[in-house]
C-alpha cells in the first residue's frame, strides 16, 4: 500500500491505496474554504499555518495501516511553496521513521490519473486541464509522455470565476457561486465578446473577459459609463460595431474600486452578469478546443480539475466529443478538486516502475512539456 499526502493549495488530504487492485483503504481531505472564504481567495500563509495543524492529526488517524505500507508520497510540484512544505516535512518525517522509499508526484500528473482511479491508465489520451491557476490542452502519446498544445496566457478558466465572483460580491470559491447564481440569469443579457475570437491561435485568455464583468459591475453600482459604449476589445482585435467613448467618457481604471460583498448592484442583475460571464467562459474553452480537435485524431479525451465540475461546461463538451465521436472521460466529482486519492494512484504507477526519490526537492513550478507520466 501508498500513502499519499497531498497539500499544494488550501486542501489538507491524505489516501492510502493499495498497489496491487487501486483500491482506496483511506481517504480524508480537509477543506480550507471556510478560513479562506472571508479574504476571497487563498492566502498563502494561513494555508501554510492550517496545514502544519491538520496534517498530522490527518496522518494519524491512518496509522492503523502503517505496517502495510510499501512507500510514502507526496505532492512537491506545482504548487504554493508554503502549502507544498508542510507535506513534504511530513513525508520525509513519516518515510524516515518507517524506513520507507520516497516518491514525488507532481501535482497536474495526479489530476490526470485521477481520471483512472480504479484501473489503468488508457493512452492516447487529449487532455483539458482546468485545475487553479491552471488551464491547458494536453496530449498525451501511446508512450506516455505530454506534449502542452495550449495554455493560458493570462488568468485560468478558475480564476477567472474566483474573480469575478469577488467582483460580483459573491462568496469564495467562485466556480460554485457563478454557476448557482447563474441558474437564474439571462446568460444573454450582456453581450460580452468572445476571447480570441477568430484567431487561430491555441490558447487561452481569460483577462478580457474578467475586465468586461468588471466594466458592467462598475457601471451598475456606479453609473459611471453606460455598458454599451465601453469598447469590445479582444487581445487587440475590436469589433466592428464597437462604440469608442468620446474623450468626456470617464473610463474606469485597473484601480477603480472593485463592488463589495454591500454592492448596489440588483440581484437579478448580478444573476444576469454571472449567467453572461459563464456562458462565454465556456464558449472560449469549447471554442479553442475545436482548434485542437482539428488537427487531433483522439479516440479518448478528459477533463480533469476543480473547474470541471461545472455544469455548463460538462454539458458543452459532452455535445463536443460526440461531434467527433471521441469517448470523453470525466473524474468522480468527489476527486475533481486537489485530493490525495489522485496523488496515490499516480504514486502508484511509480512504485510499479521503481521510480523512487533519491532527494525530494520542492517546485512551485514546474512544466509538464515532455514530462512522461507511465
Amino acid at each position: 500500500m501508498i500513502l499519499a499526502i497531498e497539500s499544494s493549495c488550501d486542501d489538507s488530504s491524505v489516501a492510502i491505496m493499495k498497489a496491487s487492485d487501486f483500491s482506496l483503504v483511506h481517504y480524508e481531505k480537509i477543506s480550507q474554504e471556510k478560513e479562506h472564504a472571508k479574504y476571497g481567495g487563498v492566502v498563502p500563509e494561513l494555508a501554510a499555518r492550517l496545514h502544519t495543524a491538520a496534517l498530522p492529526a490527518v496522518i494519524l488517524r491512518a496509522k492503523e495501516h502503517f505496517k502495510a505500507l510499501k512507500a510514502i508520497a507526496v505532492t512537491n510540484e506545482p504548487g504554493l511553496s508554503v502549502s507544498l512544505l508542510p507535506g513534504i516535512v511530513a513525508a520525509k518525517a513519516l518515510s524516515t521513521a518507517l524506513n520507507l522509499p520516497l516518491i514525488s508526484v507532481n501535482h497536474l500528473v495526479g489530476h490526470i490519473y485521477s481520471l483512472f482511479l480504479e484501473g489503468q491508465i488508457k493512452l492516447p489520451l487529449g487532455v483539458l486541464l482546468v485545475s487553479g491557476g491552471h488551464t491547458m490542452i494536453l496530449d498525451i502519446s501511446e508512450s506516455g509522455v505530454i506534449s502542452v498544445l495550449g495554455a493560458t496566457s493570462d488568468d485560468s478558466f478558475g480564476e477567472s470565476f474566483d474573480k469575478s465572483a469577488k467582483m460580483l460580491g459573491l462568496g469564495y470559491p467562485g466556480g460554485p457561486q457563478i454557476q448557482n447564481l447563474a441558474l437564474k440569469g439571462d446568460d444573454r443579457a450582456y453581450d460580452f465578446s468572445l476571447p480570441l475570437k477568430g484567431t487561430k491561435r491555441l490558447e487561452y485568455s481569460f483577462s478580457g473577459l474578467k475586465n468586461q464583468v468588471r466594466l458592467a459591475c462598475l457601471e451598475l453600482e456606479n453609473s459611471r459609463i453606460p455598458y454599451s459604449v465601453i469598447p469590445r476589445l479582444d487581445r487587440g482585435i475590436s469589433s466592428e460595431n464597437s462604440r469608442i467613448p468620446s474623450e468626456n467618457s470617464r473610463i474606469p481604471s485597473e484601480n477603480s474600486k472593485i463592488p463589495s460583498e454591500n454592492s448596489r448592484i440588483p440581484s437579478q442583475q448580478k444573476a444576469n452578469i454571472a449567467a453572461s460571464f459563464e456562458r462565454v467562459a465556456c464558449l472560449h474553452i469549447i471554442d479553442r478546443l475545436k482548434l485542437a480537435f482539428s488537427s487531433q485524431k483522439w479516440a479518448r479525451f478528459g477533463v480533469v480539475g476543480g473547474a470541471s465540475a461545472n455544469l455548463r461546461l460538462r454539458g458543452m463538451l459532452e455535445s463536443l466529443c460526440a461531434s467527433y465521436d471521441c469517448e470523453l472521460l470525466f473524474a468522480p466529482l468527489e476527486y475533481c478538486s486537489d485530493n490525495a486519492a489522485m496523488i496515490a494512484r499516480a504514486a502508484v504507477a511509480k512504485y510499479h516502475n521503481k521510480d523512487f526519490c533519491q532527494n525530494l526537492e520542492m517546485h512551485p513550478r514546474s512544466s509538464l512539456e515532455n514530462l512522461k507520466i507511465i
